[in-house]
């Protein structure tokens, strides 16, 4: 990264009416303040390793002392290639506020690498965030940073509504930072829901590297809890390099189906499916050459199609599988549907590097 404070003359020029919308946009937040700005070197359609062509950074004072990161990249900036003529790009740009301290004259680097990642993520995967969207980071977001903020929600930013470029909309979608307990409620509830929780006590949801849990908070905590019974969850997927069944037919019984799941996956399903198949919402566990897929019914039963095993449960055999399924290596059957026999594996958890950091069951 280059620091281009003099502007975005090196990013940028009088064809590049994209990126003109987008700093039009922060002029009307920022009038009359020059921001930190940092440009790659190599552009990635020229085969450069960072995606962003830019991040901007302002330095505010209110209501916490903080930088406000925008990135410039994941729309159309210089012309229109896309077909879909509503839409800018992937549609959005990320921004990310964090808190600093009110000296700090530089932001701090690690922020605008853990942008860029994100940024990567989104052009080697196709996969867009959106408003309500959670992310874990697999460890803390600032790497060598004493942090319990380990994951990422996702919404629109308070002070950017959506724009219309040349090219198309352009929503501004703001990066907060989580803890990995936060995540887990976002999980179990719906991610906005909590956000719009958390921001008394998170104003403009900044993100804040040193404060501990807010669900730390008895009145937050309960908060969350309400809505979490009253709504159930929005979590509709999880996906798992550990998954696998096998039909084994039995003389004169009900084919035998034995379901392979990694045990890291096994407390979020036993959370979940409480909180979806109850609702009315089906869950789907994803695998690497197949899915399982839970659905409620009026009775058990398990089935089998195109590289998709489907099981119906009642509400009592998904509170009963809910009791018995462990996140430990080990064989598991359920009273209310004998016919299904889970075999939960030890799975492990690796960095970035591949370095194996944590083995579960």
């Amino acid at each position: 990264m280059t620091d281009a404070t003099q502007g975005r003359a090196d990013e940028a020029d009088d064809s590049s009416p994209g990126w003109d919308a987008i700093s039009g946009a922060l002029d009307r937040l920022y009038p009359g303040q020059e921001p930190k700005h940092y440009g790659t070197v190599i552009k990635w359609m020229l085969g450069g390793p960072d995606p962003l062509d830019g991040i901007s950074a302002w330095k505010r004072m209110d209501p916490v002392p903080h930088w406000h990161f925008v990135s410039y990249g994941l729309t159309e900036l210089y012309r229109k290639e896309s077909d879909d003529a509503d839409t800018s790009g992937y549609g959005f740009e990320l921004t990310f506020r964090l808190a600093c301290h009110p000296v700090e004259e530089e932001p701090p680097a690690w922020a605008i690498n853990f942008l860029q990642n994100l940024a990567r993520y989104v052009f080697n995967s196709g996969n867009v965030f959106d408003d309500g969207h959670w992310m874990t980071a697999n460890g803390p977001i600032a790497l060598e940073r004493e942090t319990l903020i380990c994951s990422m929600g996702f919404v629109f930013d308070p002070e950017l509504p959506a724009i219309d470029t040349p090219h198309g909309r352009v929503d501004f979608l703001q990066v907060v930072g989580l803890t990995v307990d936060e995540e887990r409620a976002a999980k179990q509830w719906q991610t906005r829901k909590l956000l719009d929780v958390l921001l008394p006590d998170m104003p403009l949801w900044v993100t804040d590297l040193a404060r501990p849990s807010l669900l730390d908070n008895a009145e937050v905590r309960a908060r969350v809890a309400e809505g979490t019974q009253r709504d159930g969850s929005s979590s509709g997927f999880l996906f798992t390099d550990v998954l696998g069944w096998k039909v084994k037919k039995r003389l004169l019984r009900t084919p035998l189906t034995e379901i392979e799941l990694g045990a890291r996956q096994v407390d979020e399903l036993v959370t979940l499916l409480p909180l979806r198949l109850p609702f009315g919402r089906v869950f789907r566990v994803a695998g690497r050459e197949g899915a399982l897929v839970f659905e409620r019914g009026n009775a058990n039963s398990v089935s089998e199609s195109d590289g998709q095993l489907t099981l119906q449960l009642t509400d009592d055999a998904v509170r009963e599988l809910a009791r018995t399924l462990q996140p430990r290596a080990g064989t598991y059957t359920l009273e209310s549907l004998d016919s299904v026999r889970w075999q939960i594996e030890k799975t492990t958890i690796k960095d970035a590097s591949g370095k194996v950091v944590r083995t579960v069951g």
